[in-house]
This record gives structure tokens, sequence and C-alpha cells, in this order.
């Protein structure tokens, strides 16, 4: 059985957030809010956490995972990024929007795509998520809350969330009722950008 936190979205409760990364950090599985839906997230070096999410999706191998960052700082640590791709992400961060780079080899192995060594990246426009990630010091992995033959909206309803993954997760933090797009995906690893999926975030910058 899931914790359930209800966590302002505004003004987050910081013993809270330290418990939601108690979570993290002890190998849980957490649903959170971003600014596009919610998310489900664990720590980027739990293979065991990584697999559960899997799981729950029904992710198809290969699928890319998201490190969502607090900041732009940690972008250099685990991709490269040319100048012109450093400006669109800086211009267009926090956002709406998860950037497929090139890994470094900081990454585990595992976290990239096979073929092209990728990962996505992102910076959201979420006070909770921001506050999760600042007290946990480093990036968490993750992917949209999707449901298996619900690929085209993440949950929005933490209520719902509650009543159909209590049992699969070790928290769900309610953060509010938030929009059911996810983020728009744009690849930066060649020399234009190139729209992978519409979602909440404006394509007009990248076109």
């Amino acid at each position: 059985m899931s914790q359930f936190f209800y966590i302002h979205p505004e003004n987050p409760q910081v013993r809270l957030i330290n418990q939601a990364v108690e979570i993290l950090q002890k190998g849980g599985v957490i649903v959170y809010p971003t600014d596009s839906g919610y998310a489900l997230g664990c720590m980027m070096g739990d293979k065991h956490a990584m697999d559960r999410i899997v799981a729950i999706r029904k992710l198809p191998e290969g699928h890319n995972f998201t490190l969502v960052c607090s900041d732009l700082s940690e972008l250099s640590t685990y991709s490269t990024v040319n100048n012109t791709a450093y400006r669109l992400i800086k211009n267009n961060t926090p956002g709406r929007y998860t950037f497929i780079l090139t890994a470094t080899k900081e990454l585990p192995r595992r976290l990239m795509t096979s073929k092209r060594k990728t990962i996505g990246l992102r910076v959201p426009d979420n006070k909770i998520a921001l506050d999760l990630l600042s007290a946990l010091g480093e990036p968490i992995l993750s992917c949209s809350l999707m449901l298996p033959n619900e690929e085209h909206t993440t949950q929005s309803d933490p209520e719902e969330i509650r009543d159909r993954l209590e049992h699969q997760v070790d928290l769900i933090i309610h953060g509010g009722y938030l929009g059911q797009e996810p983020t728009t995906v744009v690849d930066l690893t060649e020399e234009s950008p190139v729209i992978l999926r519409e979602g909440s975030g404006s394509t007009d910058p990248f076109i």
C-alpha cells in the first residue's frame, strides 16, 4: 500500500519533501507532479526501481527515459550539447519540454537507448518537483504517467491514480489536479531540431 502525501503546490511542506526523498533513496517508486501531468520517478542508479516503472507502464525495450533536472547545470554532466542546442534549451526551460540529447559516459549505459546512446533531459516548471530535486541533490529518473492503452494523455487526477496504482508504487504525491498533455519532445542530437512528439509545450521555438 503506497503512502499518499498532500503537498501544497506553491509552498511545499519541507517535512513531506524530505520524506519523499527518503522513499526515493530507499529504492522507492513515486508518483509526483510536473508541469505536464504526473510522472513516475525513481533514483537513476536503481535498476530494480526502474524495472518496476517499466512494468507499470508496460514499456517497450529501448524506451527513452528522462532525467528530470533541477536546472541546466546538470546538462553537461549527462549530455553533450552544442551552442545552438544549449541556447534553445536555455530559452525554453524550465518548461514543458523533454530534450533528447547525446549521452555522456557519466550516464549508466542501461539508461541510454541502445542504438543511439541518447537520453531525455528536462527541467520542469513545478515547485514540488523542483523542491524534490533540490532536496535529492541529483536528477530523478522519470517518465510520464501514461498507463497502458492510454498512451496519449498523462494522468492528472491524484485520487484516480491512487485507486489504480496504490499497490504498485511507494508514494503518490497529491499536488493538485493537472493537465493531461505530456511534454513536447524535441530531438537536439542533429544539426536542426526534430519534434518527436507534440505536447503541452509550443513547437514554435523549434521550427
